[in-house]
């Protein structure tokens, strides 16, 4: 949920100004990630000296702060090690004793900055404190960095003195959870170490030269221990075993890192939950898998392992970034979701680019080809999703057994682990995230693939965990999402998933004049949208003047179009903090119907489908009872003349799988201003977090 970002300059002459304004600006770009509260650590005016500077709220607020504090901006330093961090809370209330970075003790000696819930904090807790620990405030991270003290304590007492990757090493030993953490330390300056487990962590590399392989080699321990083993060592008060003195790996050279003559070169790293955040410095960078620890000194990046798995590669590779910089910038918008709602034509193209060929009605999905036969013959599709994610699954999962003619599941991540449903060999798995980050899909997913299933990720972020776990999969390619509430990518992963129906039917003869329909109504969706997106006046002048005092929504659906229902309803109830629900319309009678009125606002998806009798009989039975319905029509439908509705929102007519892609723009857009109207901050919903790295 937090975001964390790091920065590391080795022979590049930076001012303190400098490196306090690449790191706010970092935050900045990490602020859809946790925004209660933020931090950063820098180094002081003499040596072993850290300065922590934190505030509660926004980034904004922590530059305040930080200039208030007047340190000198104009001390330089050839080389400096500076973490940062904003916050989502999960352990303790937005309180300055509460944010990060957490430290170990009154000197600074190392201080943290943490992703993730660490599960076991209160048993470290309790033993920290009988060893004489005095806690400042509720997070569990903040056992984190008093762990680190003591371990490096005993370390130096027993004539020991560890390296500090080989530190990491022996405190992964002792936490349970997920994480992601950057850690400085006055004993090792100019040093960064961080690592991960369930959340990202990824490295800008930049360098004035061009580096001479694009990899870094993983340097594994001599020592096999086991990360988390059953019995914790500090139970047994032992540590990890490490040598006397300086570390042998201490000594290694990271090929990428060399220069022509062997000698140093300025290098700068950018440590980082995110990409969006690192795009303005380099294009290089290097994601981190789960264990991994990375070890930045001496302008060099090393990747360390405690114990070598089966299947985990010996390197890894450093990719070159795709995304621009104006991609994440608001440009013209008020908001980033605004934004995001109005490159809905783009970023529904930019799915389908290169995949959908229109003249000869066919589909082409690289990651999923050599996949295709096997995943034909399972068994059963699983679709495995959380919130927006979840729905674009439910809007397509008629289309898929339509086309497929296999039996089709959509669950909620949190609810199928809960259940430990039954999941086979012969059945095949879909992910779908547009973080590729989602706790609880990732936990379905290490599920799914411990009983050998086919797993199938479709994910917005390159490089995301669930992109690389699963056997094969499709990048929907929508561009960085940074507002919370999700708009572009639903339109996305609706496409991505239809475009998967479309190619595991390809095989199917009697499928073909459905298939060339659907393909022929996907290339008319971008244009589409953008006729949509002209209803935004009208649409502002509902929601200001109908819909302003309003406390409550209904949206009714069926087939097609429950899942837009639900969507809609989410996205009214999380920006504009309006409470909404999604009605399957075949239910209203069964119990909804006793909340009609006169006053109940309802949206009803009437557009046309083999179900359209059906909805109308629902909307006859709100008007019945004096409600005035919102109803969302095809363009120049006539035959839906209800004179009580409050209101008509016209989109385009499509083929009936692919209308819910139209449908949603005018909820997505109606979230959006009722949330304006009200004055709440529309990107940064309160409680909420754009990435789900949390159970």
């Amino acid at each position: 949920m937090c975001g964390i970002f790091g920065y590391v300059n080795y022979l590049v002459e930076k001012s303190r100004g400098e490196i306090a304004e690449t790191l706010i600006e970092g935050l900045q770009r990490l602020e859809y990630r946790g925004y209660d509260s933020a931090g950063l650590a820098i180094d002081g005016d003499i040596p072993d000296e850290t300065y922590i500077v934190r505030q509660i709220g926004k980034v904004a607020a922590l530059k305040k702060e930080y200039e208030s504090k007047h340190y000198n901006p104009d001390v330089t330093f050839v080389s400096h090690a500076g973490i940062a961090h904003t916050r989502w809370a999960t352990h303790g209330q937005p309180k300055v004793v509460n944010c990060h970075p957490q430290r170990s003790d009154v000197n600074n000696e190392f201080v943290v900055v943490h992703n993730g819930i660490i599960t076991n904090y209160r048993e470290l807790k309790q033993l920290l404190q009988n060893k004489g620990f005095v806690f400042e405030s509720d997070t569990d991270t903040e056992c984190i960095a008093k762990l680190f003290k003591h371990v490096y304590d005993t370390n130096i007492k027993n004539g020991n003195d560890p390296d500090f990757n080989e530190l990491m090493k022996q405190i992964l030993i002792e936490i349970d959870g997920s994480y992601g953490l950057l850690v400085k330390s006055i004993h090792y300056p100019n040093e960064v170490v961080a690592t991960r487990r369930g959340s990202p962590l990824l490295v800008g590399v930049k360098t004035e030269k061009k580096l001479k392989v694009d990899f870094v080699d993983v340097e594994f321990s001599d020592v096999q221990e086991e990360l988390n083993p059953t019995q914790k060592s500090m139970e047994a008060g032992q540590f990890v075993p490490v040598a006397s003195g300086e570390s042998a790996l201490r000594q290694s050279r990271s090929r990428a890192f060399l220069s022509e003559d062997s000698m140093p070169q300025p290098t700068e790293f950018f440590l980082s939950s995110d990409p969006s955040s690192v795009i303005q410095h380099t294009k290089k960078v290097l994601f981190l898998e789960d264990d991994d620890i990375a070890h930045i000194y001496d302008g060099e990046l090393h990747i360390h392992r405690a114990r070598r798995d089966g299947n985990m590669s010996a390197t890894r590779s450093i990719q070159t970034l795709e995304m621009e910089l104006a991609q994440i910038m608001k440009g013209p918008y008020k908001h980033f979701m605004q934004k995001e709602i109005f490159e809905q034509p783009e970023s529904t193209f930019n799915t389908m680019r290169g995949r959908v060929d229109f003249q000869n009605h066919t589909v082409t999905l690289g990651g999923l080809k050599s996949w295709l036969p096997t995943i034909r013959r399972c068994r059963r599709i699983i679709m495995i999703a959380c919130g927006t994610s979840y729905h674009s699954c439910l809007a397509t999962r008629s289309i898929f057994e339509e086309l497929t003619e296999i039996p089709v599941s959509v669950e909620l991540a949190s609810d199928f682990l809960d259940r430990r449903s039954p999941v086979f060999r012969d059945d095949t798995c879909i992910f779908v995230s547009q973080s590729g980050e989602t706790a609880d899909s990732l936990l379905a997913l290490q599920y799914c693939l411990e009983r050998d299933a086919i797993t199938v990720g479709v994910v917005n972020s390159v490089g995301s965990s669930i992109s690389r776990q699963t056997h094969c999969g499709v990048h929907i390619n929508a561009g960085p999402e940074i507002g919370v509430a999700s708009t572009k990518a639903y339109t996305s992963q609706f496409i991505a998933l239809v475009m998967i129906a479309l190619s595991l039917s390809d095989d199917h003869v009697s499928k073909v004049q459905r298939r060339h329909e659907i393909i022929d109504g996907l290339e008319k969706i971008p244009e589409q949208i953008k006729t949509v997106l002209l209803l935004e006046d009208k649409i502002k002048k509902l929601c200001t003047e109908e819909l302003a005092n309003q406390r409550s929504l209904l949206l009714l659906g069926r087939g097609y179009q429950f899942a837009s229902a639900l969507e809609g309803a989410l996205k009214i109830k999380e920006i504009s903090y309006m409470h909404s629900e999604g009605v399957l319309a075949g239910e209203l009678k069964h119990g909804v119907l006793a909340l009609v009125d006169d006053q109940l606002p309802i949206i009803a998806f009437a557009t046309r489908d083999s179900l359209f009798p059906k909805v109308m009989s629902a909307i006859e039975q709100v008007t019945a009872r004096a409600g005035r319905p919102i109803i969302v029509r095809n363009e120049g439908d006539e035959s839906i003349k209800i004179e009580s509705a409050l209101a008509t929102l016209e989109v385009p007519l499509t083929v009936d799988c692919l209308q819910g892609l139209l449908n949603i723009i005018p909820l997505q857009m109606m979230s959006y201003w009722l949330a304006v109207n009200k004055g709440v901050d529309v990107d940064f919903p309160r409680n909420l977090a754009k990435s789900v790295t949390v159970e």
